[in-house]
This record gives C-alpha cells, structure tokens and sequence, in this order.
C-alpha cells in the first residue's frame, strides 16, 4: 500500500526520509551490531545522539548559552505541574487561556498558587486572540503562562504578550520549529515532539539557567525537578531514547531544508493554498479570524454535521487521513506540519473543489 497524506495533528507525520534511514538502521546502528532500540542510554554511541541532537537544535533556534536543553517525558500535559512546581516562587501565576491546552494548564496551576486568567478568548469558541498589549499582569506573578499555537482552534499568537517584565512561558508543542523564534524573549519555552518533531514520548524544555534552581515547592517529586534533569543532562534516568534519535534526525532534516527560515517560508505557502481556497468556497469556510491563524492547524466546517461527516469518510477513501476535527468541536482540521509535503496539500485542495462540485 502507498503512503497516505496524514493531516493528523500528533501523531503527525513526519520526513519519509527520516523514516527511511530510522528503517535502514533498525537493526544495526552504525555498525554497533544494535538496534538504537536496544542500546545503553549511557553507551558512547547514545551519547554522541543525545549530544548531537542537542548541538543541532541548539544551531537551529539559535538557543543562548545561558539555556539549557532538556529531553524529558511526560508530554507538554506534565509541564503544566512541572513549571508552577519550580517556578511558583510566590505562589502566583498569569495565564492567558486561548484553548484547551491553555485551559488545561491554567487548571492545574491552580493545584499549587493563585492562578490568574488574565485573558481568554472563550466567548468565542477561541476562535482568536486577544489583544496582549497591556493586559492586567498581576505584580507579584511569578510567570505569564501562553499556549502559542492552539492545535485544536487553529489560532497563533503572532506577537508575543506584553508580560511587563514578568517572565513568559510559552508551550510550543504544534508549532514548534516551524519558524525562527527569539529563545531569550522566554523563559522556558517547551513542547511535545510528537506534532512537529518526533514520536510520542518526548518534551523539549527550553530553560533560562537562572530558573533552574533547588528552591521548589515542598513535595515536588525528584523527577519533576528541572535542576535534577538538568545537572544530569537529560539522562538521570533512562530517557525516550528511540524517540530522542529520531528528533536528532529532524533537526538535520530541516538544517538541510534551509533551516528555520526556509521552514517558515514553505510553511507560508501551504498555508496560502488552503486558506485561499476556504476564503474564496462555497461550501467549506475556516472557523479562525484571519489575522490569528495558524500555519500548522486549519479547521474549517460546511456548517452542516451530516455533510462534514460525508466529507471526512469520502476524504479518508482518497488517501486523506484525520482530516475529521476534534471531538470538543466538530467539522474538520488539517494539520499540516513541516513534514507535510506541498503536494499534499494541493491534492487536497484539489479534492475538496471536487467534493464541492459534487455537494452544492
């Protein structure tokens, strides 16, 4: 069977070249006689993915030196106890709630301080965001806590909040390295791989030094510590490690595509092609206010459950796979990441003409 177009929004799909290799080393590894699979997290040969793994990311986001870079586990869903845990100095956090995963986060800070909304766009279905130019930032926050690009709404912080000094958090998760970003603009900046990156199993932790610290709240567990994760360089215990080599293999995937840059080009430019068909349709229209969308996460409806629903299964019939939205809003979502070619694209759009041809 051919491969599918894989519009899923994580597990996503990911480089077919990067697949490829993974497949022709599968069973020995640089002629190590192992699989990565198999081999001791704290061998030379791990090692030197782990190291260079690190050293590619670090080249492509042109991360400071006063960062540190952790692959841990637990997914982004972890971090929302991990940063109020070590950061939660005075017991006091701003959050910004532009969809689930914010909501999510802003939860479960609750658990451990005075968590603050200090902005959402709920009234309406987050279908954008909201204005974060001078928001009520609380003087005594510890941090000011977004998600940047929200996977299930569609939407993208396209400037940054004025957090007035406080230290900003960011969880990149659906679209992280998909173009060039200003690492000291944050505090920590982290995400789940397995949108944009990598398999499941792995979260990247982008941490100023000065954060890292043993001054944590009372009870936090030794493996939620960052200064424990860092002082051990990712490995105080076993890590994901298949996982971490594959990302290793994206970094030099998008390095040989151009970098950043080049990425948020190409990105661009899918993007253009399924928005300017859902601006200019009959049928299909976006749910996102222009000026917040997001490159790597489209929803769009008929406004109609039934046809939405005959869309998705004819969709998935001509090769088009989890074009169906998520379960809390219905209609459909296109997630398409870096991995996601061109062409792919295109012969969606392609076959959406044809549905609405065929629907009118």
């Amino acid at each position: 069977m051919s491969r599918v177009y894989n519009f899923s929004a994580g597990p996503a799909v990911l480089p077919e070249c990067v697949l490829k290799e993974a497949a022709e080393e599968m069973m020995d590894y640089k002629g190590t006689g192992m699989s990565v699979m198999e081999m001791s997290h704290r061998s030379k040969a791990y090692d030197e993915i782990i190291k260079t793994a690190e050293a590619d990311l670090r080249e492509l986001m042109n991360i400071p030196d006063n960062y540190k870079v952790l692959f841990l586990q637990g997914g982004a869903s972890q971090q929302f106890a991990m940063i109020p845990m070590n950061l939660m100095k005075n017991k006091v956090a701003d959050y910004i709630v532009t969809g689930q995963w914010a909501k999510k986060a802003y939860q479960e800070a609750q658990k451990y301080g005075k968590a603050n909304k200090i902005a959402t766009s709920e009234d309406k279905t987050f279908s954008y965001i909201p204005d974060c130019s001078d928001l009520p930032i609380s003087e005594d926050a510890d941090y000011v806590y977004i998600c940047e690009n929200n996977t299930i709404y569609g939407t993208k912080f396209k400037e940054l909040p004025n957090t007035k000094g406080k230290i900003l958090v960011s969880d990149v998760s659906s679209c992280f390295l998909s173009e060039p970003v200003d690492v000291s603009k944050y505090g920590i900046i982290y995400g789940g791989v397995q949108k944009n990156i990598g398999p499941a199993g792995v979260v990247i932790v982008i941490i100023r030094e000065d954060l890292i610290t043993e001054d944590v709240l009372p009870g936090t567990p030794t493996m939620l510590q960052y200064k424990i994760h860092a002082d051990a360089q990712s490995l105080y215990n076993t890590p994901p490690a298949y996982g971490i080599y594959i990302c290793g293999k994206v970094f030099k995937w998008i390095k040989e595509m151009g970098g950043l840059a080049a990425m948020k080009e190409r990105n661009e430019k899918k993007a253009k092609i399924l928005y300017d068909f859902l601006d200019e349709s009959k049928l299909f229209k976006g749910t996102v206010e222009k000026k917040d969308r997001s490159l790597m996460n489209v929803p769009f409806v008929t406004g109609d459950a039934d046809l939405d629903a005959k869309f998705v299964k004819e969709a998935k019939e001509a090769g088009f796979e989890n074009l169906k939205g998520h379960r809390s809003v219905g209609g459909m979502r296109a997630s398409i990441y870096n991995a996601m070619p061109m062409e792919g694209v295109e012969a969606l759009v392609a076959f959406m003409k044809k549905f609405e041809e065929a629907n009118l």
